[in-house]
Formats: structure tokens, C-alpha cells, sequence
């Protein structure tokens, strides 16, 4: 598995390049991106700048986010498509195979009819970045306090969002798997183990406050190791299933950190150093 970053936790990393080489540093091999950054990038230093930056840093671009509103009108969902055409030819121009978005537990929409509209969207959107070979990681979020923060009730664990993704029935849609929403499931190693490699796109990290699980904020994440989250049962279900991809940190804060970024890349190498050790992956 490859350690890699979002810019979640980590406060001001600075545009794309920097953030690149500050991951390359403290031991990183990803970074999660945005298509328009990595658009702008290109523009000001080539593609081949671009590239040899990377190459030389030894760092890959994990993921990019989905570009589109696809949880609002009409219109506004079919704005955002050139925008998503564009992120995923720049995406592949710089060999990226992953783009993510997350699904959120309840809506204020009819549910039903907001599945029907949400599934022709998401295969919509998975087309699109099919035909630049890019795979499609679809999130559910977890945390208890989500599931009722509006009206409906609608997809907040593994089993319902297969499901969702088989009624999208596009082969390169999966799931971005996070070891928070796992544990606000109370999901198991055994849940992870019935899972198969190729239906994981993408890998997020952190661990929660050790409270009850029902109590647990979606925006009060700690670093890797710090909390109560068994990580390691969690990568060893990851390594059982043969998972090899990225797994990136994500954490999601009431306010952004204000300590510079390097003593936060410390940290957080400390915590991956610590995490990975413990599951026998170091």
C-alpha cells in the first residue's frame, strides 16, 4: 500500500508543486489533488515539468475530486460536466486512474426519487471519466449525527452503497473506502474481508475521539493512532484482500490547524510510521 495525503489536517501546504515535494520529504508517495490545480500546474510548467517534479519526488497523484453538483438541480449538475471533461483529460495526461466524491447519509429530497436522479447522474459522470480510463470511488459517510441532519434517510454503509453502485452499473465505479465511516458502522475485519480488491478505488485514513460511536463528528478526526479507530485490524483486512493502492490521510477538523505544515507532516508521518509498523506492513 502506498502512504500518501490530502490536504485535510495538514493547513497551509501551499499550491500542488510544494505540496508534492513536502509529501516527498517526510515520506510520502501520493497526494490527492485537484483537476483545476493540476490543470494550472501544467499550464505554468509543462506537462513535462509537471512530470519530471513527480518523478523526481517519487510521489503520484492518488486521486482528484469530482468536479460536479450532482446533489443539486439539474442545471446545476449539467454546468459542472465540461469542467469534469476537462479535470479527467488532465488527470490522465499525468497518468491519475482515480477521481472521488462522497455520498451523504440523508437528504432533503424524496429519497427515492433522489436515487433514481443520482444514479443516471453518477453513471453520467462515470462515462466521462471511463473514457480517460479513470476508475470512480464513491464515499459513504457514516457518523450518526449525518443520518438524521436532513429530512430523508439514504445511503450510510458498505452493503446499501455496493448496492448503489451496481443499480450505476459501470465497471470502473467503486468504493472510496475510509476507515472513519468503517468505524461509525461498526464494521468489522470480517466486513472488510468480504470485500474484494477491485471494488476499492481509493483509501482514506484517520482515527475518531474515543467517545460513543454514536457521538462521533464527522469534522473531530485525529491522526492515524491517536484515537479509537483499530487501524490495524483495518489495514490488515486491506493487505487480506489484497488492496495496493494509495491510502490516503484525511482529517476533517472544526477549525484548520494553525502549526506549520512541516511539524504536521511529522506528525503525520509518525502516526503513518506507528500505524503500519503495528499492522505489519513496514
Amino acid at each position: 500500500m502506498i502512504k500518501g495525503l490530502t490536504r485535510a489536517g495538514l493547513g497551509q501546504v501551499g499550491p500542488v508543486e510544494r505540496f508534492a515535494t513536502l509529501a516527498s520529504q517526510f515520506g510520502f508517495g501520493a497526494i490527492d489533488a485537484g483537476g483545476k490545480e493540476l490543470e494550472d500546474w501544467i499550464a505554468a510548467a509543462g506537462l513535462d515539468g509537471v512530470n519530471s517534479v513527480l518523478q523526481q519526488a517519487k510521489v503520484q497523484i492518488g486521486s482528484i475530486g469530482l468536479p460536479v453538483e450532482w446533489r443539486q438541480s439539474e442545471e446545476k449538475f449539467r454546468e459542472g460536466l465540461p469542467r469534469l471533461a476537462k479535470d479527467a483529460q488532465t488527470a490522465a495526461q499525468l497518468g491519475v486512474t482515480r477521481c472521488c466524491t462522497y455520498v451523504l447519509p440523508s437528504t432533503d429530497e424524496n429519497a427515492a426519487h433522489f436515487m433514481a436522479i443520482a444514479t443516471r447522474r453518477l453513471r453520467t459522470c462515470a462515462d466521462i471519466l471511463g473514457a480517460y480510463g479513470i476508475r470512480f470511488g464513491l464515499e459513504f459517510v457514516g457518523p450518526h449525527h449525518l443520518r438524521t441532519r436532513w429530512a430523508h434517510p439514504f445511503i450510510w454503509d458498505i452493503n446499501s452503497t455496493l448496492d448503489f453502485i451496481e443499480a450505476i452499473g459501470k465497471s470502473n465505479v467503486g468504493l472510496l473506502f475510509d476507515a472513519y465511516h468503517w468505524y461509525t458502522n461498526e464494521a468489522t475485519f470480517e466486513d472488510i474481508l468480504k470485500l474484494r480488491a477491485e471494488q476499492i478505488v481509493h483509501v482514506h485514513i484517520n482515527d475518531a475521539p474515543n467517545v460513543p460511536i454514536a457521538k462521533v463528528l464527522d469534522n473531530n478526526r485525529l491522526y492515524p493512532g491517536e484515537g479509537a479507530i483499530d487501524l490495524v485490524a483495518f489495514l490488515k483486512g486491506l493487505q487480506a484482500i489484497g488492496y495496493t493502492g494509495v491510502v490516503s490521510q484525511e482529517i476533517l477538523t472544526p477549525q484548520p490547524p494553525t502549526a506549520p505544515a512541516e511539524e504536521l507532516l511529522a506528525r503525520s508521518q509518525r502516526a503513518f510510521a506507528s500505524v503500519f509498523a503495528a499492522a505489519g506492513l513496514e
